[in-house]
């Protein structure tokens, strides 16, 4: 095969993309602009409306170990074509719902399809296609959910103002269901063997027919006998869960005394610092797992303890928060190299569903746990609890991996 010959692996970077910046970024970045418009046409406190979130995190935590199953026995291009056709067919009935309850049923058909498109779509996808340079393609497969947001927000939120809430939803859902899921069926492959190809940058071409059974790597149940299997479901469980304090900066920053406008610049760097942590985490985990799991943890709890020094001083507060974005970008870039690296890649799907389930779980668990110590302390005692979690985290990736190399040399 010619060097500089176009590779399909790059084709299987724009549907992870697809995936995460549209059926991702619809579903989890474009939330928040229908709470308000909703809950007022329901009569209901926007609190009760946001529980459908929180059954579409449990959702997905019971999805995810089938989820890890059903990829290494069936197609993953007729698998994540099905979730995605899923969530865009719900997304769509949305806009036909008429009580809150209808909405908590709908977020768990939205958990079940995000169990695929977003905890389980790019790491099987890039682990089975990317010998080299998964890091990087991991970080422009995450950094795509961000740019969503981006795009969409502002659509929807015209939509909304224009024709009604339920019109966007009807618009999301048209999306998804007109362009990812179409292209999804045509472009996706399951292997690069089922094309006749090796993986990208295999140096071995002998290897180009070799089964995924062939791989690297502990099986599934020899990996649950060992220590580093646990110790990653925790480092995903406490990566998510810290992450959620993204949620709480805007109020910090009005709590210090900044305007809700500077309040919102705040948010905005950490959103900045998501972005760019994905990108660079990628290209830093190509290179040294090592430095990348030390600069998303102890950059993330450095960024808390400067949101904590600089309340007087918004230049410091920016910097704070883009720092701690970098945390935000470890749950997604991180979790997935460091599972990767330390377990190798022959069950790796398999594995790394049943590590998601602490993503989704931290998730659940600790956006409401966060709000309930900021009320019963403050905002002071939670950031800095927040700082020693991820601390801990950077322990737990540090004794992986050196455990990791110990058993190589």
């Amino acid at each position: 095969m010619e060097k500089n010959r176009f590779h399909y692996a790059f084709v299987i970077v724009v549907c992870c993309c697809l995936m995460m910046g549209v059926n991702v970024g619809l579903t989890f970045s474009c939330a928040g602009i229908f709470y308000n418009p909703v809950s007022k046409d329901l009569g209901i406190d926007v609190g009760v409306f946001g529980i459908y979130m929180s059954v579409m995190y449990v959702a997905s935590a019971l999805m995810l170990p089938f989820s890890g199953r059903l990829l290494e026995r069936y197609s993953a291009r007729k698998l994540f074509t099905a979730a995605s056709a899923l969530n865009g067919l719900t997304l769509a009935s949305m806009g036909l719902l008429q009580a809150v309850w209808q909405f908590y049923v709908a977020g768990a058909f939205l958990g079940i399809s995000m169990a695929f498109l977003l905890y389980m779509s790019y790491p099987t996808l890039l682990n089975r296609w990317f010998h080299t340079r998964m890091g990087l393609m991991t970080g422009i497969s995450c950094a795509a959910s961000g740019l969503g947001g981006v795009i969409f927000n502002p659509i929807g939120g015209t939509v909304i103002s224009a024709l009604g809430w339920r019109e966007a939803y009807f618009t999301f859902g048209g999306i998804v269901l007109l362009t990812v899921t179409p292209l999804l069926a045509l472009l996706l492959r399951d292997t690069p063997e089922s094309m006749g190809l090796k993986k990208f940058g295999a140096a071995d071409s002998s290897h180009s027919t070799a089964s995924l059974s062939t791989e690297q790597g502990k099986t599934f149940a020899e990996a649950k006998k060992m220590w580093m299997f646990y110790a990653l479901i925790g480092f995903a469980f406490i990566m998510m869960g810290c992450s959620t304090l993204n949620l709480f900066l805007p109020g910090y920053a009005e709590s210090t005394g900044f305007s809700l406008e500077k309040a919102s610049l705040v948010a905005s760097a950490s959103m900045i610092g998501v972005t760019l942590g994905k990108l660079l985490l990628g290209y830093i985990n190509d290179r040294s797992c090592m430095t990348g799991a030390i600069l998303c943890t102890l950059g993330g709890a450095g960024g808390l303890l400067l949101l904590l020094s600089g309340k007087d001083s918004l230049p410091l507060m920016l910097t704070g928060s883009f720092f701690f974005g970098w945390c935000y970008a470890g749950v997604t870039v991180q979790t997935t190299m460091l599972t990767r690296t330390v377990m190798d890649t022959r069950d790796y799907a398999r594995i790394f569903s049943v590590i998601s389930i602490a993503l989704s779980a931290g998730g659940a668990i600790a956006s409401g746990g966060w709000g309930l110590l900021v009320d019963a302390t403050s905002y002071t005692s939670t950031f800095l609890t927040g700082a020693l979690f991820l601390g801990v985290a950077c322990v737990i990736s540090m004794a992986c991996l050196m455990r990791k190399a110990k058993t190589h040399s």
